[in-house]
């Protein structure tokens, strides 16, 4: 990595700090701002939690064809704004009306981020430090997020309107530093775009998404993301809560400890894991994810349908969210990076948007199945799940058997000098001697 390189880099990994530690400040206390501060009701509140993904289901089609198209930093700085804009108006809002609209423009601003942010890091990097590199981001994410709860935790006061104003606009401001970084940034110049696309606009658009459904491996990655996210993050704040809660008997604040112990275990094994993810295929430790999920949710079972005591079920309990992360810190330096090894140069922000985008269809269906069948459904709930999990580790097997060697595991590529060209097509990539 060259020194330019290496500076935009360490940017970039600032303006993903800055960005978790805002959105730290509002998410964990979103429900209660509507539902209660603002007296909108149950409701409304869970209107304005859907807008979320909605806003993401309606932006993240149209996004990665403008990155490709004028590159990832000014839809990085359009998002921020509209993020910004959102979260100040949020926090002033005290109709339904309003509150929809701004979580709308919060939601559409921050959920466009990603892939933009994902592409400025593949630009930045190389497929020898891109594992890195993400596994960093994914790390900075986690403590950003809990560093802003925890303080957002202590400014904030149900009887005091204004409290929630001062988070609202703490986050806006954190959006409008991040935006002054990116200005600051100085990418590597990008793949020129002008040759490799079609002038007319209409067959853009359908030869990038002939292009991502062409390629098979791609195609089954997203299936595998569909699946984790699923069986996952779908399921933290809805599902395995309302298990918790409702068969495991778990008091509402050991939630707390469950995901701090969830934001621990990443932060603690992040690095620890990186240099045996990097030593193996990605394949196969997606693999062992499965599996380890799979755990999870047998610690998650006992909690809930064993015959031990309350403490048993709630040390049970708080592991199942423990594992969970570290199943996370395994996969941020093995997915992300896959996505962009997979990718054609010039559709890069293409390939991490569709990528973004079945993230969000996972988390808007994931709540939607499992807290009716976690509240009502305790046991065909479990079981589920243990399915799904075992599930990823056959579908991270059969994308092992589509990957070239070098996809699977990058660091081959130093020991052999080899590089992937990388082919869209259903056929695997042929290395390419340096």
């Amino acid at each position: 990595m060259t020194r330019a390189m290496g500076a935009a880099m360490r940017r970039i990994q600032a303006g993903n700090v800055l960005s978790a530690f805002g959105l730290g400040f509002t998410v964990p206390f979103l429900y209660v701002y509507v539902a209660q501060v603002r007296q909108l009701g149950a409701t409304a509140a869970g209107v304005v939690l859907a807008v979320f993904a909605v806003a993401a289901l309606v932006a993240l089609p149209f996004t990665g064809r403008i990155i490709d198209r004028r590159g990832p930093l000014p839809v990085l700085l359009g998002a921020v704004l509209l993020a910004a804009v959102g979260a100040a108006a949020l926090g002033v809002s005290g109709s339904t009306h309003a509150v929809v609209l701004s979580a709308a423009l919060l939601g559409g601003g921050t959920a466009v981020m990603q892939p933009a942010l994902a592409t400025m890091i593949v630009w930045c990097s190389n497929s020898g430090t891109r594992t890195r590199a993400f596994a960093t981001q994914f790390f900075l994410q986690n403590l950003g997020l809990g560093i802003g709860g925890l303080i957002g935790s202590k400014i904030v006061d149900e009887s005091r309107p204004a409290s929630f104003t001062l988070l609202f606009s703490i986050e806006a401001v954190m959006f409008l530093v991040l935006a002054g970084l990116a200005l600051t940034i100085r990418l590597p110049q990008a793949p020129s775009l002008r040759d490799a696309m079609p002038e007319n606009a209409e067959a853009q658009a359908k030869s990038g998404l002939r292009t991502v459904l062409g390629h098979r491996s791609m195609v089954q990655l997203c299936v595998l993301g569909f699946v984790l996210f699923f069986a996952c993050y779908g399921q933290f704040e809805s599902g395995l809560t309302a298990y918790g809660t409702e068969a495991a008997g778990i008091d509402a604040s050991t939630l707390g400890v469950a995901m701090a112990a969830n934001t621990g275990a990443i932060v603690v094994a992040q690095f620890l894991v990186l240099k045996f993810v990097e030593r193996h295929r990605r394949s196969r430790v997606i693999a062992g994810v499965g599996l380890l999920w799979a755990a999870a949710w047998i610690a998650a079972g006992y909690a809930g349908l064993g015959h031990g005591s309350q403490a048993m079920a709630t040390a049970a309990f708080i592991s199942t969210y423990a594992l969970f992360g570290l199943g996370e810190a395994m996969l941020s330096p093995t997915v992300a990076p896959l996505v962009a090894d997979l990718a054609p140069e010039s559709m890069v922000g293409q390939y991490n948007s569709a990528f973004a985008l079945v993230k969000q269809l996972a988390l808007a269906v994931g709540p939607a199945v499992g807290g009716p069948m976690g509240a009502m459904l305790p046991g065909p709930y479990i079981v589920t799940f243990i399915l799904f999990s075992l599930g990823i580790t056959v579908l991270a097997l059969r994308l092992g058997r589509r990957l070239t060697p070098v996809q699977d595991q990058p660091s081959l590529a130093a020991a052999s000098r080899v590089v992937a060209v990388h082919k869209p097509a259903p056929e695997r990539a042929v290395g390419a001697a340096r």
